[in-house]
C-alpha cells in the first residue's frame, strides 16, 4: 500500500528551463537590444545632443566652434532671437502650408495608385510596380536634377510644349506666346508648384506599396460581402478597406509629415542655393543661417532644433491617435 509519504508520489521538480520560463523572460530580451541602443545612442542621440547644445551658445565662426577657449553661452537667447523674427514665422508659414498640402496629395495619390496594383493582374501589377518604384529608387538629387531640365527655361521640355501651343490660344489662355526665357522658378508660387511636383513624383511610390501591402493582408470573404450587399467601390473602401488599414494609414501619415517637413535637396537644386529668400523653409533657413556669411552656427542649431521639436510633438500626436484606436 502506497501512502503520501512514498517518493514515487512526490511533485517532481520543474526542470530550470521551465522555471526561467514561469519567471518571466528577465534580462536578455535588454541585453539583445543592447547593440542596437548603442549604434541609436552614437548615430542620432549623440548629434542631437550636439546640435541642442550648440543652439545655446553664441557661435559665429569656424575658429570658434573649434577653438580651445569655451563657448560663449547664450542661453535662451538664440530662441528668443529666431521666435521673435519675422522672417521665422513667414518660413514657419511655408514649411507647414508645404508640409501639409504634399501630404495629401502624396496620400491620396499613393492610396489610388495601391488600389489599382491590387485590381490588376500579377503581371501587369508586377509590371507597373516595378515601374512606379523606378521613381522611388531614384536618388532625390538626380531625379530633382532631370525635374530642373524638365522646367528649363530655354531647353526644357515644358518650355517646348507651351512654345509648341498655337500663338494665339497661348495667348488667350496664359497671356504670352513665346515661352523662352520664362522664369519657372523666379515665382515663389511657379516654384513651391514645382517643388509639390518633385516631392510627390518622389514619395508616392512608398505609399503605394505599404497601401498594397495592407490591401494583400485584408480578408477577402469582407469586401466580397461588402459587394454582394450592393455596396460600390467608394462605398467598400471608406466601411471596409479604410478601417481595417487606418493603422497602416497614420504610420504613413506620420512618415509622410517628417519627409515633407524636412525637404531640402529638392528645394536646394531647383532654387539654385540659398539666395531666394522668399521661399525658405526650416530645413533651408537652418542650413541658410548656419552656413551662409557671416555664419551663424548657434543660430542654425537654434533653428534645427525647433525644428525637431515640432516633429516629435506631430509624431507623438498621431501615435497617441493611433494607440487609442487600438484600445478602442
Amino acid at each position: 500500500m502506497t501512502t503520501l509519504a512514498d517518493p514515487e508520489l512526490k511533485p517532481s521538480r520543474p526542470a530550470p528551463a521551465a522555471r526561467a520560463w514561469r519567471r518571466g523572460p528577465g534580462r536578455l530580451p535588454y541585453l539583445l537590444l543592447l547593440p542596437c541602443l548603442v549604434v541609436i545612442a552614437a548615430l542620432l542621440l549623440w548629434p542631437l545632443g550636439q546640435v541642442v547644445v550648440m543652439s545655446l551658445y553664441d557661435l559665429d565662426s569656424v575658429r570658434q566652434v573649434r577653438g580651445d577657449r569655451p563657448w560663449p553661452f547664450a542661453g535662451l537667447a538664440n530662441y528668443r532671437e529666431i521666435l521673435s523674427d519675422p522672417f521665422f514665422h513667414t518660413v514657419l508659414r511655408n514649411t507647414v502650408l508645404f508640409a501639409l498640402a504634399n501630404v495629401v496629395l502624396t496620400m491620396v495619390l499613393g492610396t489610388l495608385v495601391g488600389l489599382l496594383l491590387h485590381r490588376l493582374g500579377r503581371r501587369m501589377a508586377s509590371f507597373v510596380g516595378g515601374c512606379v518604384l523606378l521613381a522611388w529608387a531614384t536618388p532625390a538629387l538626380t531625379g530633382t536634377i532631370t525635374w530642373k531640365w524638365i522646367f528649363d527655361d530655354t531647353n526644357g521640355l515644358v518650355t517646348w510644349l507651351f512654345n509648341a501651343l498655337p500663338d494665339g490660344l497661348s495667348t488667350s489662355l496664359f497671356g504670352r506666346s513665346d515661352w523662352t526665357g520664362y522664369g519657372w522658378f523666379n515665382s515663389p508660387l511657379s516654384f513651391f508648384a514645382i517643388l509639390t511636383l518633385v516631392v510627390v513624383w518622389h514619395s508616392f511610390p512608398f505609399i503605394a506599396v505599404s497601401v498594397l501591402a495592407g490591401l494583400k493582408s485584408l480578408p477577402g470573404e469582407l469586401l466580397e460581402a461588402a459587394r454582394v450587399d450592393g455596396a460600390g467601390p467608394w462605398r467598400s473602401f471608406w466601411s471596409v478597406t479604410f478601417p481595417l488599414l487606418r493603422p497602416v494609414f497614420g504610420i504613413l501619415v506620420v512618415l509622410s509629415t517628417i519627409w515633407d517637413f524636412k525637404v531640402f535637396t529638392q528645394q536646394y537644386v531647383l532654387a539654385g542655393g540659398t539666395q531666394d529668400r522668399p521661399t525658405f523653409m526650416l530645413s533651408i533657413y537652418s542650413y541658410a543661417t548656419a552656413f551662409s556669411p557671416p555664419p551663424k552656427y548657434g543660430l542654425g542649431a537654434t533653428v534645427a532644433v525647433v525644428l525637431t521639436v515640432i516633429l516629435l510633438v506631430v509624431t507623438g500626436f498621431y501615435v497617441r491617435s493611433l494607440l487609442k484606436q487600438e484600445e478602442l
